[in-house]
């Protein structure tokens, strides 16, 4: 006979929704179902049926569990789970994952990389969906994870990402959970609540199944079971099958039930108080086994539901034979078996067997236990790797021993938080702080907090964080000295820092400087100057920079003497950030530096920062993004995807600048996908800004509003990309509208902005193409003095010969020399101004279009044929005002027009049914803005008489009453 059942009893109906599920997945339809209900009640039988069926069918199936050894071990499941793909054939290679298959080496060892970088949560989520759907491309991937309840907070984090994102992926998640207060179950319930995910919710079968489950275990028909043994049964287990089983194999073992000839009978009664009988029922069996017996599964659940032999028998003393011979006979009753994941460690087969063995025994014994347990674990595994720091913190604890568990506790925080897993640290790191609120052991606590205020930052609790802003200095009583609180208050500064929150960081160095004083040494002062460093960087004032750059200065001195190489990296970044607007080749050495510093002491991050700066170095100077690229692969290659991304959005950017606008839009539209979806906030925004851009550098304005909703939306008028949303967006695009009012408006509103809120954002037009309308403006008002002092202070400016910057710095230059008469000058700077704007095809026909007048008012140049090339650029790209604009000025010279007939394309449906012509149709759109007659002509170089015609012919073609009426149909029409 069987003493567990080998069929699945009475679940017909979540079979078939789970087999629903699965063949959803291989549809390409993907769902989470989680399989909730009380311990014993069969979920994980129910889950592994689902597994077994789903494999039959060639489904891929992924198992793991929630953590069976210790308080928390970060992303136990998932590594579980995914470390399956590795045992036997088809092994997957994960080149197709890119960046993400660094990030996940947490999971999977053979993949992680010597330098790589922990990626945050977020970021893992994404690499593991993107894994499950390789995996399950064809025959779909079913993804278990048992007992959710047991699982961390960055497991569940992951879990809660994926069900959000399954929909068109080839993967079914099943998660079981019991059903009491967990954050497993609160997940469960509330991505049930919005239609993320399906709950089924498994109660106790009913008597005639409880009948089967019983037959099926005495391997006899249903009817053989006697009318007394049912009854127990149906009674006392409430129609928990482990439950029913373990009943069974009670009356089994006390012969209550016996088979002779005639069958099976009972003989006596049982007990029927159910807890008290189930718990009978597994001390009765492990009390078969004997004294020692009983005394190695006691030792054995104090561990875990899972456990080493090596452990075990450091603990217990018993010598290899007896050892083995007590976990045989816990093997033969049904209370443990060998694990097969990894040899040399054996489980219980449930978790109600370990916990009534937990509960026979006393505190003391319980203590004593945990102790041997702590002991034999450090001796068997020296440096605790793994989850056994964890397990020891534990064990220690119930020990009695605070100190030790204290520090183990704070050991295994800080290695969650390098791991990634943040919230885990910080349960770890507050845990070890409550055990010290009784003790008097200031240097301790400290140790606490200096891991802890970090970890609360990289949680994103910066409240929680800078809430210990008025405690720091009482930590430790008297007894905490100065250099110790001084190192908390740089942890808190840098906290604020991440926060944005620069008062508070400001506060928190003034504190870190007071504590240490003017004795401070440079190992001291290195830390809080590099912070203070960045703070003044971001913080409004118009000598941010100064501050910033001696600060820097100090702190990378003081970081060289005393060997603090990464303190050292963060000051050039600052001296390099600071150096750019004054010399880029400065910048460069500063950048290089960094990269130098990181290579020499084996710092990978700082790597790619040293060569993101230095690529986007090029990319401002010359417009070149090899660096970039470079920066990129390496980002890549060590998993810092979120690198990987910025530099993405700049190389976006790159191509609306060089107007290869399908390029450009395949590449925002890529990085949003993926963005969004990982709330990468700030490159979010600036991918937001970069969609406004690519559409307003294609005069199409309502795409381009939509775009800067969504940018502000996420916070962006107060962010440092406002400048780009607004310069590069809304300036280009009332240029393309002819619209020069418009674009000076905006201009003026981004230098506002940048001197309250200082930016690292050089191509907003304020050092270039602010310059060109000034200058323009200037000459056409005779002023030509001030046009040359203007041009002196914004030529003076490193920022300015910035290849975007240095396009309209020349023409403006062009325009000056070709005023004061120096035609040959002139000609050379506009060659130059040319050359530079060769990259950007549609700034340098804009240019060719905004100097073309001057020059032909001052004699130089070739203005026709600049403004033949703009027409034909700007009628190609479908950007009507500045081609009319050039045919207009063309007349004006003299000069004859090529006719454009084909523009009806750019006509909605609507409009031609009625006839509306291309011209008629350029009036139409600058209706919906309620412009006059004299505003419209002045748009579009014609006549107020010729505007009129076309406002009454448009009047009559649409058959609206009055003007007012076709202002507002031209709304209407162009909204949709």
């Amino acid at each position: 006979m069987h003493l567990r059942s080998s069929h699945l009893v009475g679940r017909d109906g979540e079979v078939t929704r789970l087999s629903r599920a699965t063949d959803g997945a291989r549809a390409g339809r993907g769902t989470t179902v989680f399989i909730v209900g009380e311990p014993g009640v069969g979920k994980t039988r129910l889950a592994m049926h689902t597994a077994a069926a789903a494999a039959g069918r060639g489904t891929r199936v992924l198992r793991g569990r929630g953590s069976a050894v210790g308080p928390i071990v970060p992303f136990r499941p998932l590594a579980e789970a995914l470390m399956s793909l590795f045992r036997g054939d088809g092994k997957p290679d994960g080149t197709a994952l890119g960046p993400y298959r660094a990030a996940l080496g947490i999971l999977i060892p053979e993949w992680g990389e010597p330098d790589s970088i922990r990626a945050s949560v977020v970021v893992l989520a994404e690499a593991v969906l993107r894994l499950i759907s390789d995996i399950g491309a064809g025959d779909g991937c079913l993804f278990v994870l048992d007992d959710l309840q047991e699982a961390d907070a960055e497991t569940l984090a992951v879990v809660e990402y994926l069900l959000d994102n399954l929909d068109d992926q080839p993967v079914t998640l099943v998660a079981t959970i019991r059903d009491e207060p967990s954050a497993a179950l609160d997940l469960a319930r509330n991505a049930a609540r919005r239609g993320a995910a399906e709950i089924i919710e498994l109660g106790g079968i009913s008597r005639a199944e409880v009948e089967l489950l019983a037959a099926s275990c005495l391997e006899a028909d249903p009817g053989d079971l006697p009318t007394a043994a049912l009854d127990h049964l149906w009674h006392n287990s409430a129609g928990i099958p482990f439950v029913v089983e373990e009943l069974l194999q009670a009356m089994l073992a006390d012969a209550q039930l016996t088979h002779t000839g005639g069958g099976w009978r009972m003989v006596g009664t049982p007990r029927a108080d159910l807890p008290v009988a189930l718990v009978r029922s597994l001390a009765g069996r492990t009390d078969r086994l004997g004294p020692q017996g009983r005394s190695v599964l006691s030792v054995a659940a104090v561990i875990g539901r899972r456990f080493p032999l090596s452990v075990l028998q450091r603990v217990t003393a018993i010598d290899d034979r007896s050892l083995l011979s007590h976990l045989h006979a816990g093997v033969e009753a049904h209370l443990i078996a060998p694990d097969d994941t990894a040899p040399g460690w054996y489980a219980f087969r449930h978790p109600l067997t370990a916990e009534a063995l937990l509960v026979g025994l006393t505190p003391g014994e319980r203590a004593d236990i945990c102790g041997r347990a702590a002991d034999a674990v450090q001796e068997g595994y020296p440096g605790l790797p793994g989850e056994w720091c964890q397990v020891v913190a534990t064990l220690r604890q119930t020990a009695g021993d605070t100190a030790a568990a204290v520090r183990l506790f704070t050991e295994a925080g800080c290695r969650a938080l390098a791991d990634g897993a943040a919230t885990s640290a910080v349960a770890l790191l507050e845990q070890a702080e409550r055990l010290l609120r009784t003790a008097a052991d200031p240097g301790l606590r400290a140790d606490v907090l200096v891991a802890l205020l970090p970890a609360l930052a990289e949680a994103g609790q910066f409240d929680r964080a800078l809430q210990w802003a008025d405690t720091l200095d009482h930590v430790g009583g008297d007894d905490l000295d100065a250099a110790r609180g001084a190192e908390l208050h740089t942890r808190l500064a840098k906290v604020a820092y991440l926060a944005g929150r620069w008062a508070d960081g400001a506060a928190a160095v003034a504190a870190a400087r007071a504590l240490l004083g003017p004795a401070a040494t440079d190992e001291q002062t290195a830390p809080v100057d590099v912070i203070a460093a960045y703070l003044a960087l971001d913080m409004p004032g118009q000598d941010r920079m100064a501050v910033a750059e001696d600060l820097a200065r100090r702190a990378e001195s003081a970081a060289r003497r005393s060997g603090l190489p990464m303190v050292e990296c963060d000051a050039w970044q600052v001296r390099g950030i600071v150096a750019r607007e004054r010399d880029l080749d400065e910048a460069k050495a500063c950048f290089e530096r960094v990269l130098s510093l990181a290579r020499q002491h084996s710092l990978p991050m700082y790597r790619v920062y040293g060569l993101y700066r230095l690529g986007i170095n090029d990319w401002l100077a010359e417009g070149d993004t090899r660096g970039l690229d470079r920066a990129r692969e390496h980002a890549v290659r060590v998993g810092v995807v979120t690198m990987v991304y910025v530099i993405d959005s700049v190389l976006a950017l790159h191509s609306v600048l060089r107007a290869e606008f399908a390029d450009a839009t395949e590449r925002v539209e890529q990085c949003w996908a993926t963005v969004s979806r990982l709330r990468l906030a700030a490159t979010c925004r600036y991918v937001q800004a970069t969609k406004a851009v690519l559409a307003a550098h294609q005069g199409r304005r309502r795409y381009m509003e939509a775009a800067l909703a969504e940018f502000r939306s996420l916070g962006g008028e107060l962010a440092a990309q406002q400048v780009l949303a607004v310069g590069m967006a809304r300036v280009l695009c009332a240029l393309l509208e002819e619209d020069p009012a418009a674009s000076r408006r905006d201009l003026t509103a981004v230098r506002a902005f940048e001197v309250e809120n200082p930016t690292t954002f050089y191509l907003s037009g304020t050092h270039g193409l602010e310059l060109l309308l000034d200058v323009l403006a200037l000459l056409d008002a005779g002023q030509r003095t001030q046009a040359w002092e203007r041009y002196r202070v914004i030529s003076a400016q490193s920022v300015s010969r910035m290849r975007w910057n240095r396009q309209f710095v020349l023409l403006a230059h062009a325009a000056l020399l070709g005023a004061g008469g120096r035609t040959d000058d002139a000609d050379a700077a506009m060659s130059a101004a040319e050359q530079a704007a060769e990259i950007y095809p549609m700034a340098r026909h804009l240019g060719l279009r905004l100097v073309a007048p001057p020059a032909h008012a001052d004699g130089w140049g070739d203005p026709v044929g600049w403004l033949r090339r703009a027409e034909e650029y700007f009628h190609q790209a479908q950007v009507p005002a500045v081609a009319s604009a050039c045919r207009a000025m063309l007349r004006q010279f003299g000069a004859s027009v090529q006719q454009r007939r084909d523009g009806t394309g750019r006509v909605p449906a609507v409009l031609r049914e009625h006839g509306v012509s291309a011209r008629e149709f350029d009036v139409f759109e600058l209706l919906r803005e309620r412009m006059g007659n004299d505003a419209i002509a002045t748009r579009l170089h014609i006549s107020p008489r010729t505007v009129e015609k076309h406002v009454a012919s448009l009047i009559t073609k649409t058959l609206q009453p009055d003007r007012a009426a076709l202002s507002r149909y031209a709304g209407t029409v162009l909204s949709t």
